[in-house]
């Protein structure tokens, strides 16, 4: 008889447990979640928004600092899929804006205040190569050069135009071969290399794509110019 009533109390409570559970799995809501993730042993699982990772401007892992322009480069894919160049997440050359043009893709960016000069792209497989000289020649000191290749951006390059790219802080153009991929970022007046270049070599043992290397990506940021004194 002593037991009558404790045992009469823990049916009592379990009634009301069993009924709030059940109110809970019909009614939802955070509570009966976490309930039955805790009985079943189970942990919530994020949610599609929460398990992707965070993305910044052109698709960066971080943003960058103050002062600083946020870019990424993608050199074509053979002689199919076209490059991309991505400035302060704006789109400045793909396919999709349909100005893409077989050999080196180039955009010309002011150092100081991150404003677009021009675009332009160049054959250069039947291209003159004239053209690019001109192009290139006359830049301003502090002009930030974005290069993306696609498909061949090597055969016409003669010694003034490697000379130039070289003046532009890169290091890869000297060899830059028949078809190899290339992504570079320069500036006029430069007094070091450039650390923003990738040279993917066409070679028939390891390339990717039949008579074609791998797409290059290079990403990153890089610092607005003071501007000229005087």
């Amino acid at each position: 008889m002593r037991l009558t009533a404790p045992l009469r109390a823990a049916a009592v409570l379990l009634f009301v447990g069993l009924t709030w559970l059940l109110a809970t799995s019909l009614f939802g809501g955070q509570g009966g979640s976490s309930v039955r993730n805790f009985f079943s042993g189970a942990s919530e699982k994020p949610t599609a928004a929460e398990a992707r990772p965070r993305k910044y401007k052109c698709g960066l892992s971080a943003p960058c600092p103050a002062k600083h322009l946020a870019f990424r480069l993608v050199s074509g894919a053979a002689n199919v899929i076209g490059p991309k160049i991505c400035l302060e997440d704006k789109m400045l050359i793909s396919s999709v804006k349909n100005n893409v043009g077989r050999g080196l893709n180039i955009a010309l960016v002011n150092g100081v205040t991150g404003e677009l000069l021009d675009i332009k792209t160049f054959d250069m497989w039947a291209g003159d190569i004239s053209d690019l000289l001109k192009f290139i020649r006359p830049l301003h000191e502090g002009t930030l050069v974005f290069v993306a290749s696609f498909d061949d951006a090597a055969t016409k390059l003669n010694d003034e135009s490697r000379r130039l790219f070289e003046d532009l802080g890169s290091t890869a153009v000297k060899e830059l071969a028949f078809r190899d991929s290339w992504v570079f970022v320069g500036a006029k007046g430069i007094e070091n290399k450039s650390p923003f270049e990738q040279r993917m070599k066409n070679s028939k043992t390891n390339n990717k794509y039949e008579g074609w290397p791998e797409s290059l990506e290079m990403d990153g940021c890089i610092p607005l110019r003071a501007p000229l004194e005087g």
